[in-house]
């Protein structure tokens, strides 16, 4: 009984086991996510990060309520990773009026060290929970920012930490 029920769990469960590889090729950084995700239009990054520092490269989910971006700032990272930390804190807490912290810390994922930052903030029209992670990368930071309707996020939580765990630098990434 308790296979049948462990087996019932995976095959029922979203995963990215079957997942979809997503990357910056040219660079050599890849992560999975599932298959449903699909990347954002200009115009749809554009509408979504209304900045001129959005990123370069945003997948998400059918409506786009679930997104996924990464990208690599020539922006140098602080070479001590704590103290890095306490400045996005710092800058945060400064610029997001009404940041609630759920978690700050240095992480390491496959051997690289990795600040750890999860928020919830307002956007325009709903609250936003946020995963932003960043690491030096080739004398700049590469950065990865999961984030999700507050509504939505807790169905798709561990699936976004399942694709946090796959995040791989300096590996071969096929172009598409």
């Amino acid at each position: 009984m308790r296979a049948f029920l462990l087996t019932m769990t995976i095959l029922m469960s979203p995963t990215i086991a079957r997942g979809e590889t997503f990357g910056i090729p040219e660079l050599g950084v890849r992560f999975y996510a599932p298959k449903s995700y699909t990347p954002l239009t200009k115009e749809e990054i554009e509408f979504k990060f209304p900045s001129n520092r959005a990123p370069s490269y945003v997948i998400g989910n059918a409506s786009r309520s679930t997104t996924i971006a990464f990208d690599v700032k020539n922006n140098p990272l602080h070479d001590d990773l704590d103290r890095g930390l306490n400045e996005f804190k710092t800058l945060f807490d400064r610029i997001v009026p009404g940041i609630e912290w759920k978690g700050r810390k240095i992480i390491e994922l496959q051997g690289q060290k990795w600040i750890y930052l999860e928020m919830v903030s307002r956007a325009a029209d709903t609250n936003i929970h946020n995963i932003m992670l960043t690491t030096h990368y080739r004398g700049g930071m590469l950065i990865f920012n999961f984030n999700s309707t507050v509504e939505e996020f807790p169905e798709v939580e561990s699936i976004l930490r399942k694709c946090i765990e796959t995040i791989k630098i300096n590996v071969k990434v096929d172009s598409k």
